[in-house]
């Protein structure tokens, strides 16, 4: 018999999904604008602005649902980190996902309805969302009504210092979100983790 746990209610399946669409949009359309040229434009300049705009506003109201949804439901839990012992439980981590998997070990820390994420899970998804995507929202939010940028700082335009980091940050959650489907692969099947982000159930190995 399949051990299954529900670990996935509706308003985190449907945020997920959602934000996963309208990060998609912002990732397209901002390559589009930071690469075409002239002679090619993957998508027309003026449709990209339109439509990365519109995700990111979307996306701004998805993540306030993300923090309120945390801090009324006990899926915030799941995000807070026990820094003592850390680094020894990433250590294991680490070489679980290096080593261990190859080798067919168990995983040293098991999904349960207490524990959603493991130690290296969990640092990278307070990272992604209570680091970065503030910062790529507020620095986004910033190039929308640019008249709220510093105009210099340090004799550098606050505009350009505010653009790059929007990209760099877009960037590394970029990476973030292609290592987050490599290792969604990682489950009982390489299906199961997504399904679970259909149905809500986890499949325990």
């Amino acid at each position: 018999m399949e051990e299954k746990t529900y670990l996935y209610p509706k308003w985190i399946r449907l945020w997920h999904w959602s934000n996963a669409i309208f990060f998609i949009v912002l990732i397209v359309t901002g390559l589009s604008m930071q690469y075409s040229s002239q002679d090619y434009q993957f998508i027309p300049f003026s449709q990209a602005v339109y439509w990365h705009n519109i995700a990111g506003i979307l996306l701004i109201i998805d993540y306030i649902i993300f923090l309120t949804g945390n801090a009324l439901t006990m899926n915030g839990k799941y995000y807070k980190v026990k820094r003592k012992g850390l680094i020894d439980r990433i250590k294991k981590q680490f070489y679980y996902y290096t080593i261990g998997i190859f080798k067919g070990e168990k995983a040293p820390f098991p999904v349960n309805e207490e524990r959603k994420f493991n130690p290296l899970q969990k640092v990278a998804y307070v990272g992604a969302m209570y680091v970065l995507i503030p910062l790529v929202i507020v620095t986004g939010v910033a190039l929308l009504f640019p008249e709220m940028i510093v105009h210099k700082v340090f004799g550098v335009s606050g505009t350009l210092l505010t653009s790059l980091l929007h990209i760099a940050v877009g960037f590394l959650l970029t990476l973030f979100l292609l290592i987050h489907v490599y290792f969604s692969t990682f489950g009982k099947r390489v299906s199961s983790n997504f399904k679970s982000m259909i149905n809500g159930y986890h499949e325990g190995h």
